[in-house]
């Protein structure tokens, strides 16, 4: 195992995987400029300087986070080769790159190419990376780290969107992407390239902090079981891509994981209009996403240590099954009322569904191909967070209405709930140590 350096950069009285957690914190905050969240707020300024349609622009932006989603398996497997604390540097450059990128944009092909950079390096890879990070850390504690690590997510989705409006009206679309820029060269990439460290075997640390012959009760997928936690360690099932793709379970639990994807992605982008439809005012309706993203917030925070004594197949069917409830009744808002217990549900659901689909990638097939795994599972969700607004769309324009395709995507999510339920963990007796 190449090391970087035989000790921790900063001395501690506590360990330093929570730093890493602060860190991977703010990877997904600086995640922020590549998200629909900080992109849709751009369109609108797109369109009054380019003379573009908004059909053309989605198109365009569709396409290339669809070949994003298809690319970032490279990644993983980069990831993989040359560890987080490597690729947090280098694609925090080319991020801030793409931000100068977009501040210019001189035509289609031009705009393909920058929003396919935001989108690989982006929503793609700065979620990639702490969501394999944190699991090196962390095994006993890892709900509770993936807990903390997820307010870097929601702090960012909550004010990115806010400084961008700011920043255009005070300057410009141009300044505006300069700073992203500027804020991920001058600040997140030397702060990743000093903390970051891949593994805490690299620094004389083991998972959790654990010291060599301390012994501890830890939830594993099958149930809790008390071992030693240097033989736990040393003893890890770690499965590569090819022995994971040859289980069932991985491909019940990819597409159990494009499920919350492309529903979420698909009622975000309608939300609005489907409220409307059901004599909700936009402003209300905006209120409602507000909400969605503060439960979500506190829901998650709460997941990552319930989750710690639960199985995780189990909570992701207990998500796909909150989400037929929520969708259910969305479909029977008829108040305000009404609408804010949906929002609840809904960002209930989405809390526990974030740390949910974190913790089971790690938790079924180790930490040392993690990011060759989990960006296969990044791709099929970007994929379907690029497909999930057509279905509404289509069914919309045929039928001038929502109640029907509400209807028809619970079945998405029951699907879910079977696949998550007939897929415990692989990590049977017998298999071979890698």
């Amino acid at each position: 195992m190449q090391r970087f350096q035989e000790k921790t950069p900063v001395n501690l009285p506590f360990f330093y995987g929570w730093i890493i957690v602060v860190i991977s914190a703010l990877g997904l905050f600086f995640s922020g400029p590549g998200q629909t969240y900080s992109i849709s707020v751009f369109i609108n300024v797109y369109m009054t300087e380019l003379g573009w349609s908004r059909s053309l622009i989605f198109s365009v932006y569709s396409l290339a986070s669809l070949t994003a989603g298809l690319s970032l398996f490279m990644m993983g497997r980069l990831i993989d080769r040359y560890g987080q604390r490597r690729m947090s540097v280098v694609i925090g450059l080319c991020l801030g790159f793409a931000c100068f990128w977009n501040s210019a944009m001189l035509g289609v092909v031009w705009m393909f190419i920058g929003f396919f950079m935001l989108r690989l390096f982006g929503q793609g890879s700065m979620t990639l990376i702490p969501s394999t990070l944190v699991p090196q850390w962390f095994i006993r504690q890892r709900g509770r780290a993936f807990s903390l690590m997820a307010l870097g997510g929601f702090i960012s989705s909550a004010l990115v969107p806010i400084l961008n409006v700011w920043m255009i009206q005070t300057w410009d679309l141009r300044v505006t992407w300069w700073v992203w820029g500027g804020l991920l060269i001058v600040l997140y990439t030397p702060l990743s390239y000093y903390l970051i460290r891949n593994k805490p075997e690299e620094v004389g640390l083991r998972p959790d902090g654990a010291s060599i012959h301390r012994l501890n009760t830890l939830n594993t997928p099958e149930g809790p079981s008390t071992v030693n936690q240097t033989e736990f360690v040393d003893t890890e099932l770690n499965w590569t891509l090819a022995e994971a793709k040859k289980t069932r379970t991985f491909w019940f639990i990819l597409l159990a994981a494009s499920v919350p994807a492309l529903i979420n992605t698909g009622l975000t982008f309608h939300l609005i209009s489907i409220l409307g439809e059901r004599g909700i005012s936009p402003l209300n309706s905006a209120f409602v996403l507000s909400l969605m993203a503060l439960v979500g917030f506190s829901a998650s925070f709460l997941a990552g240590f319930i989750l710690e004594r639960v199985k995780t197949n189990h909570a992701l069917a207990f998500v796909f099954l909150g989400e037929i409830v929520a969708l259910f009744s969305l479909n029977h808002v008829n108040s305000m009322v009404s609408v804010i217990l949906f929002g609840v549900m809904w960002g209930i659901v989405g809390g526990f569904e974030h740390i949910t689909l974190n913790l089971i990638w790690p938790n079924y097939y180790g930490r040392r191909h993690l990011g060759s795994i989990r960006a296969m599972a990044s791709s099929v969700m970007i994929i379907g967070a690029a497909l999930g607004p057509l279905p509404l769309g289509m069914a919309f324009d045929q039928w001038g209405g929502y109640t029907e395709i509400l209807y028809l995507i619970m079945m998405f999510p029951f699907l879910g709930i079977i696949a998550a339920l007939t897929s415990p963990s692989p990590n049977i007796t017998g298999r071979s140590i890698r």
